[in-house]
């Protein structure tokens, strides 16, 4: 059965951490809480733990109330941003001591810890201790840990935001896997849209103590019900301009987008409204002939490799494009950039979703 939290609220010293959150986690499910600093991700896992109580609403696991249960309990494991092992234990007993401590087997524990270190590629380094190993093999400890426990419910807070980009690469692709068939629900917090989008599953997207939207993780990206969501799952930010309709026509500054042959802007009825597109939908190159082209100034191109960032002013905005391959263009220089009206997001004066994007998710 699930884990589900009913309007759950926490106040600590008057301010509000969380509130009036409802989430149902689904056995076997890789569940992802996606959100900035403050937003309530960790206040949600240590209540989900039980290290914390609500101030109100109900939390139930496998149909029963857990809202005042202790963490000790409960079938529960938890992996921090920090991880931590035992330094005086070797790999094998830090991984082992879960089992110990529920007094299995000696046969048992060697069996289930040894099948674990295999799964995460740290078989070879059961007998030392985690001050000989790297950061990502001491997190792969931290990690065993969580798994030989076969808890039902597994929280992990931000576990790989102190890696090597290499490493958190590698483990974050992994993770998914690692928890497949296992049963548990899989709870992990994120600050990164991206790493939402690689894990897949469901989301939550979280702002300011509430839960903005959640489902499948593809669609949440694809169809934000809100702009303060689609702001959330969009990492470099969501570009964003006010905009008016007024008969055929959708303007933005001073350009004019036709509304007429196109189905979702013709709908629209008259008024003001505020349009976002991801940097990515800000091309260089002209799409298609709908495109609108947009003159800016460069404020600085920032070049990662195989994908350039390009920090704009236009139409009195600053806004971001994500090029791909290599774009150096010089501090203050003229570009003219392209929009494709079927790439805006459309979103009402209240911030509530009018029109999606026709888009698919990156990554």
């Amino acid at each position: 059965m699930a884990l589900e939290l009913k309007n759950v609220s926490k106040t600590v010293d008057g301010e509000d951490h969380l509130s009036d959150v409802s989430l149902r986690l689904e056995p076997g499910s890789f569940n992802t809480l996606l959100g900035p600093t403050l937003s309530g991700k960790t206040t949600l896992l240590r209540l989900m733990a039980g290290l914390e109580k609500p101030t109100s609403g109900d939390i139930t696991m496998n149909g029963a109330d857990t809202t005042g249960q202790s963490v000790r309990s409960r079938s529960v494991a938890f992996v921090y941003q920090q991880f931590i092992n035992y330094p005086g234990f070797t790999v094998f007993d830090n991984i082992a001591s879960p089992l110990k401590v529920e007094r299995q087997p000696c046969a048992q524990i060697r069996e289930r810890v040894e099948k674990i270190a295999a799964l995460l590629s740290i078989g070879h380094l059961l007998d030392r201790k985690p001050l000989e190993l790297s950061g990502g093999q001491q997190q792969r400890v931290a990690l065993g840990r969580a798994l030989v426990k076969g808890a039902e419910l597994v929280l992990l807070d931000e576990p790989l935001a102190n890696l090597d980009y290499k490493l958190r690469e590698e483990l974050r692709a992994e993770l998914p896997r690692l928890f497949a068939g296992s049963g548990s629900i899989v709870v992990y917090a994120t600050a990164e849209p991206e790493e939402a989008l690689l894990l897949g599953g469901q989301v939550a997207v979280l702002h300011e103590g509430r839960v903005q939207q959640a489902g499948p993780t593809a669609e949440v990206y694809r169809e934000p019900a809100s702009l303060q969501a689609a702001q959330t799952f969009s990492d470099p930010p969501l570009n964003t301009i006010s905009a008016v309709k007024s008969g055929d026509k959708v303007q933005l500054e001073n350009i004019h987008i036709p509304a007429q042959g196109n189905d979702k802007l013709s709908t629209l009825s008259d008024g003001n409204y505020k349009v976002g597109f991801r940097p990515h939908q800000l091309r260089t190159q002209q799409k298609s002939v709908q495109c609108v082209a947009v003159e800016t100034d460069v404020i600085l191109s920032e070049i990662t490799g195989s994908e350039s960032f390009i920090h704009i002013n236009a139409l009195g905005q600053r806004w971001t494009a994500l090029a791909h391959g290599i774009h150096n263009h010089a501090m203050g220089s003229k570009l003219t950039l392209y929009l494709d009206p079927n790439d805006l997001f459309v979103f009402g004066v209240g911030g509530e979703l009018i029109t999606g994007a026709d888009e698919v998710p990156r990554g």
